[in-house]
């Protein structure tokens, strides 16, 4: 079932990110996307723990990177 703002992308894809980065702190992600990545979550919460609340500006920035193939890489850099 397709979403608004996904730009047509599935939340399905979401299982796939949490198993591949579930474990992936917030504040690890802030530091790549920026202090307002996943706001209102702790940043000691894992991805898994707020992937199903996330805002959707946050949302789609994560799956456009991992679409890209660049989640990976920018996790380890961060």
């Amino acid at each position: 079932m397709e979403q608004p703002g996904l730009n047509g992308r599935h939340r399905d894809q979401n299982g796939e990110i949490s198993r591949k980065h579930g474990n992936t702190l917030v504040r690890t992600l802030r530091k790549i996307y920026g202090s307002s990545f996943a706001e209102g979550a702790d940043p000691d919460e894992q991805l898994s723990d707020v992937l199903a609340e996330m805002d959707e500006p946050s949302l789609s920035k994560l799956v456009h990177d991992h679409e890209q193939g660049h989640l990976d890489q920018k996790v380890a850099d961060a």
